[in-house]
Order: C-alpha cells, then structure tokens, then sequence
C-alpha cells in the first residue's frame, strides 16, 4: 500500500496548481477591471470640470480650475445606467463682484447626489448633467467682509460662536475702542443680514449724545452681505462664525451641474 502513495498525491498536485493559476488569473483580471474602472472615471471628471468651470463663468465669478471627483463603485455600471451615487466638486478661491465689492471664498465644497447624465453626454460634453440634490460648504474671509464694511481699522473674528468686532471710533473727540458681536440671519431668499446691536467701548462718556454716536455707529455696520449669485442655484441656508470666516451652508434640489451644450 505504501508503493500507492506517489500515484495519488500527483493528481492533488496537479489539482491545486490549477487551482492557483485560476486565481491568479482572477486576480489580474479584477485588477485590470478597477483600472478600467478608474481610468473612465477620470475621463468623466476631466469632463465635468470642464464644463462646471463654464457653469462658474455663467455667473461671473472665478476661481482654480475645479476639482471633481466621482463617487461609488463600479463606475463603468452607472455610466450604463446614466445615474450617479455622488459627484464631488472642490472650487478655490471662488471671487465674484456684487455692486463693485469683491467677495472672496477661498474654498467652496459642492457635493451632488444622486446626478443623472446620459453616456452620450459625458462622452460629448452636450447635455445636461442634474443633480437631485447638491449641498455646498464654504468660507466667507474675515478681511472680505471688513472691506465691504468701509470702515478703517475694523476687524472680524469668532468669539464664543459669535460674529465678533474690533474697530477705533472717535466719539466726542475721544479715540475709543468698540467691541461687541453680531447677530446673523438668513432670509428666505438666502440674504445673509449683520446686524449689531450689542457695542460697547471701554471709557465711553456718560452722556445720552455719547451712546447715541455708538448706536449710530453700530447701525453703519449693520449690513445685508453682498453675497455673489452661488453657482448651481445654491441656496444659503445657514451662516456660522467660525475662526477662519463665516461658513456657509447652501443647498438645491434637481439643479444642473454644467452648462448644457
């Protein structure tokens, strides 16, 4: 029985080679399939970038060439559906003009979902690309609102969770410092409203005329920002003071992406 052995363990050899081979093969395969996969998926951003610039330039603003990326996986199978999980968009430096004042935002994050394009459109750049949903996330800097303001030597800043202000007042021939906070409402048409109502300035006179230049002042600043027309039809929702500016919440529904061709 022993002279049996070296007979029957040839098969398994020959079986567990086989074996392997297939799956090295499956692997190569799968590999090559995620190339594939990603090497058309950057095709399609290089595609909607280009034309989420042009959407940009619709509305007169600038920025950094955008920076799209497509999410979910495989890709190859929502192009054949023509519906996509989520499509990323990153703007830099994002500056627009509203009545002559430069609004700066260093950094606008749109996120899409559920996007519907057709293969024809990706491939040929015509179309539309639609976005069920698109939420947007940026940066409103502190010295670009101080600048709509117009008034030398005020700053911006967070303090606690509030709009904060700094500025020299000259009150009855006095050089004060004022500081206080804003009060920050959003509209229903997304205007985004200063209003401070809460100023004090340390050995400010104990007069009525003395407070009343404060309010008078306080009034001056109390602003509706000048926001630029968002693109993608955003929708400010929500404004937060935070260290580095005032972060915006905006958001659509069923919106275009691009500049249909």
């Amino acid at each position: 029985m022993a002279q049996d052995y070296p007979y029957e363990e040839r098969p398994r050899r020959r079986g567990r080679k086989v074996l392997i081979t297939l799956v090295v093969l499956l692997l190569v395969l799968a590999g090559l399939l995620v190339v594939a996969d990603r090497v058309a998926a950057g095709v399609a951003e290089r595609a909607i970038a280009d034309q989420v610039r042009q959407e940009v330039a619709k509305q007169d603003a600038q920025s950094a060439p955008p920076e799209v990326e497509v999410g979910g996986f495989p890709f190859l199978t929502q192009v054949l559906d023509g519906r996509y999980e989520r499509i990323s968009i990153v703007l830099r430096n994002v500056q627009g003009s509203v009545q002559g004042d430069a609004v700066s935002v260093p950094r606008l994050d749109v996120d899409a979902r559920d996007v519907r394009a057709s293969l024809d459109t990706i491939r040929s750049g015509q179309g539309e690309v639609v976005a069920e949903t698109v939420n947007g996330t940026g940066t409103i800097s502190y010295d670009s609102l101080a600048k709509l303001l117009d008034r030398p030597g005020l700053r911006l800043a967070e303090q606690n969770g509030r709009l904060a202000v700094t500025a020299p007042v000259d009150i009855l021939g006095q050089r004060l410092t004022v500081t206080g906070t804003a009060d920050i409402t959003v509209g229903k048409e997304g205007q985004v409203s200063l209003r401070f109502n809460d100023l004090d300035a340390e050995g400010l006179p104990n007069v009525p005329l003395a407070r009343t230049l404060l309010s008078n002042y306080a009034k001056g600043i109390s602003v509706d920002v000048p926001l630029p027309d968002l693109p993608f039809q955003l929708t400010v929702r929500e404004v937060r003071p935070l260290p580095e500016g005032l972060a915006v919440t905006a958001d659509a529904r069923d919106v275009p992406i691009n500049s249909a061709g």
